[in-house]
């Protein structure tokens, strides 16, 4: 049985209990953490990892928030923020550069482009941050994580090991990994190449105007459900295939825009959201028989979903 108080003792002052995390997502929906903790050193998180064995709750690393939904109910565990002091960008010679997890992507992106270095230009689209990326192997623009990762450290909470770990041992594949919801990515390094500055920046307008044109703003979590046939296939056709642009579950609908956006009304219901995805899973799984794969980590609910 989860033990609260056990926890708390552990964490004192880092930790806080019943603080809402759903305003920290992007879809700004949801309810609280029974504890909540803002981790800022790797001392601070093997605390966190000490509280989750002595407690026996369950843990969440929130990140960016950019691929969470959190129930209304919220989450009867541990989450945790990292902070600035998880967010160092260094570069090595190589060249490499090694980032910690809370860096965001479009961080990431926009400084090894100004150090007149190539290859993580697809982030700057990619709302998310370092450690959520490596977990799902984020991509975009025809690259992912995968294709420039070299190593990550990682923390395991049920052993508090910290370990460093290659691609071959992480099963990247496409919006996923075998990094489990026990273990928290404290930080990456990844190969990059010599290029022009000026190129770069170029690469990433290009890449934030194709955002803005193709993709909607507002409160959602970009792309719900993963494409199909490790990415062969295309859910949002799929979706507006069926005509399902607009359609819509109380404070939630398909975006207008584009079919594999779901938006959340302000002050909406994350539950509204969730019965949304349903829906359209079930629509897609009658007519095509393809059954979509949410890239949204569902959290509190009665069946959740990690991708």
């Amino acid at each position: 049985m989860a033990d609260v108080s056990a926890a708390v003792a552990i964490l004192g002052d880092l930790g806080r209990e019943n603080v809402p995390i759903g305003p920290l997502t992007t879809y700004r929906v949801g309810g609280a953490a029974r504890v909540f903790v803002e981790a800022d050193t790797i001392d601070d998180l093997l605390c966190v990892a000490e509280a989750v064995r002595a407690s026996g709750l369950e843990l969440l690393c929130i990140g960016r928030g950019s691929n969470l939904l959190i129930s209304d109910v919220g989450f009867n565990g541990i989450a945790v923020v990292m902070g600035e002091g998880l967010a160092a960008i260094d570069i090595e010679a190589g060249p490499t550069v090694v980032v910690g997890a809370a860096t965001p992507l479009p961080v990431l992106a926009r400084r090894t482009v100004q150090e007149g270095l190539v290859g993580l230009e697809w982030a700057v689209g990619v709302p998310g941050s370092v450690g959520g990326a490596v977990r799902m192997n984020a991509g975009g623009h025809g690259a992912d994580i995968a294709g420039s990762l070299v190593d990550c450290v990682v923390l395991d909470a049920d052993s508090g090991i910290v370990a460093t770990r290659e691609p071959g041992d992480l099963d990247l594949r496409f919006r996923g990994s075998n990094i489990s919801s026990r273990q928290i990515v404290v930080s990456a390094r990844f190969a990059v190449a010599d290029g022009d500055r000026a190129t770069g920046e170029a690469t990433l307008r290009e890449i934030v105007r194709w955002r803005r044109e193709n993709q909607p703003g507002g409160q959602n979590a970009g792309s719900v459900f993963v494409n199909p046939f490790d990415g062969k296939d295309s859910a949002g056709r799929l979706i507006d295939e069926l005509d399902l642009k607009g359609m819509r579950v109380g404070s939630a609908h398909v975006s207008t825009k584009h079919a594999n956006f779901i938006q959340a009304d302000e002050g909406g219901s994350a539950d509204d959201v969730r019965e949304l995805m349903a829906r359209v899973v079930e629509r897609v799984a009658d007519e095509f028989d393809i059954h979509l794969r949410s890239e949204i980590r569902l959290i509190g609910f009665e069946k959740e979903t990690q991708s």
